[in-house]
């Protein structure tokens, strides 16, 4: 099997082991700061990449995503403030337990679960990827049209706000990656005259700013300090027996949760750990004991979210679509080192595909290692106070920034798109999709044009392509249930306003 014939070899080398620790540690020392994001870290961090072997640089930001949501959930169990956005959950059980002097159980079965979602995520993507790869062979420029164009609009379902607001952010994404040249004409694009626009922005500006910048200001005034959170030593953290029967089943559906939603466009691990405790609570024969400290209510959703992490690999790396933000700057550190993901990945590149793979392996083993022995450390990082880490970040943005093509301009950029990325986050609009809609947008129009090109100008003969026709159907039908969606919530709110 090519996994162990080509993955384990290349994930074994000293330079991708080294990295690959990193990632998972740096991405566990974010995860556990409330405020910072593992999409923060890997928008941070991607710079540093680009002087690596593109194997190993996709290893150490795949580390640092997932490392991001193993140690999301000690800030989320301990202050009961989320490390990352899918960790959330965690705090509707995991603070009641720590309350009740039980916080090394609820970090424990935490660990436990991440583990074991991640390595259900990590087989589904060894069983998938080969074969939707093989599937994606068959596709053209419309098959590939239509398919990132039903990723655009997926991209317009993530968030929790409204749906318009999403859509909105992918339509200003897709239009800031038109900016530069057209590689159809020649022409210039938006650039109004602007010597360093010509190129267009680079993914590193806007996902630092918007990401980065952005959420150091949100959290100026949101994390002053850190309170006492008191000590966890190793005997406290064994769970009892009656807790560990407790957690079997519910890991075992988190995990098929987070598989299940992973690899769909717009979904991703917050989303995934939501439903994994949605589920829980609802097969539960005891609903009430939810929100005071059910262990259930800890592992499923911890399950569910790493187990997505790994399987939102899937279409990114097979397909060249990014279901989520992070898997949108994934996808442009590939094309950056000059590697076009999609279905010809595996058979140019099998070193990268299973050197990855194999890495994530590597990497929650690392992360098993890390989290149980290392809790105490964690602990003693959330007594930094917020004032001495938002500076830090800011020099290493605009150092990271600067090193790009040593242009003072581009440090201007990412402050301009911080600020803008902060005011979005102050109206409520969600900067993920915009992320997806600046990858996504220029390859939807390139694929359209290059489509219409062969077709010679007629549009309805994209619709006798079955894989394209079936790419379009599924999209009318989101955009349909979008609309209904926003409609019901206008007759609510009319509804309510008049009550």
């Amino acid at each position: 099997m090519d996994l162990f014939t080509i993955g384990f070899p290349t994930a074994f080398s000293w330079v991708n082991l080294l990295y690959c620790f990193l990632g998972v540690f740096l991405g566990t020392f974010v995860g556990v700061l409330p405020g910072i994001s593992g999409l923060t870290a890997v928008a941070l961090l991607m710079p540093l990449s680009f002087h690596l072997d593109p194997t190993t640089a996709i290893i150490m930001l795949g580390g640092l995503y997932y490392g991001a949501e193993y140690g999301g959930s000690t800030a989320s169990i301990l202050l009961n403030l989320p490390g990352t956005a899918s960790n959330a959950v965690t705090c509707l059980d995991g603070y009641p337990m720590a309350r009740q002097g039980r916080a090394g159980p609820a970090l424990f079965i935490t660990t436990i679960a991440s583990f074991a979602g991640a390595a259900a995520g990590t087989v589904l993507v060894m069983l998938l990827a080969p074969p939707l790869a093989r599937f994606a062979l068959a596709f053209g420029s419309a098959e590939y049209f239509s398919a990132m164009l039903l990723g655009l609009v997926a991209a317009g379902t993530i968030g929790q706000g409204r749906r318009v607001k999403s859509v909105a952010m992918v339509v200003l994404g897709m239009i800031l990656g038109l900016i530069g040249i057209d590689t159809n004409t020649g022409e210039f694009r938006y650039t109004y005259g602007i010597a360093n626009l010509y190129d267009g922005f680079p993914i590193v500006i806007l996902a630092m700013g918007m990401f980065g910048v952005a959420e150091v200001i949100a959290s100026i005034n949101r994390l002053k300090y850190v309170t006492e959170v008191g000590s966890i030593t190793m005997r406290s953290l064994l769970p009892t027996r009656e807790d560990m029967r407790r957690i079997a089943k519910p890991v075992a559906r988190g995990a098929a949760v987070g598989s299940f939603f992973g690899p769909l466009p717009g979904t991703g691990p917050t989303i995934a750990s939501f439903i994994g405790y949605a589920i829980e609570k609802r097969v539960s024969r005891d609903p009430s004991r939810f929100g005071k400290g059910a262990v259930e209510g800890i592992a499923a959703p911890e399950a569910a979210n790493n187990a997505a992490a790994q399987t939102s690999f899937i279409p990114t790396l097979t397909l060249g679509i990014p279901g989520a933000a992070t898997m949108a700057i994934m996808l442009g550190a590939l094309l950056i080192h000059g590697i076009q993901p999609g279905p010809q990945l595996i058979g140019e590149h099998p070193d990268l595909f299973w050197g990855v793979i194999a890495s994530f392996w590597i990497g929650n083993l690392f992360l098993l290692f890390l989290n149980i022995p290392m809790i105490g450390v964690w602990v003693r990082i959330l007594h930094i106070p917020y004032r001495y880490l938002y500076p830090t970040i800011l020099v290493l943005i605009c150092i990271g920034v600067y090193s790009l093509n040593n242009q003072v301009f581009d440090v201007g950029l990412v402050i301009l798109f911080g600020v803008v990325g902060y005011a979005l986050k102050l109206m409520r609009f969600e900067p993920a999709p915009l992320l997806i809609g600046f990858i996504l947008g220029p390859m939807v129009e390139e694929n359209f044009r290059r489509a219409l090109v062969l077709t010679r100008g007629d549009y309805l003969a994209l619709l006798e392509r079955p894989i394209t026709a079936g790419f379009l159907a599924v999209t009318l039908i989101l955009l349909l249930g979008m609309g209904w969606s926003t409609w019901r919530s206008h007759k609510r709110r009319k509804a309510a306003s008049r009550s």
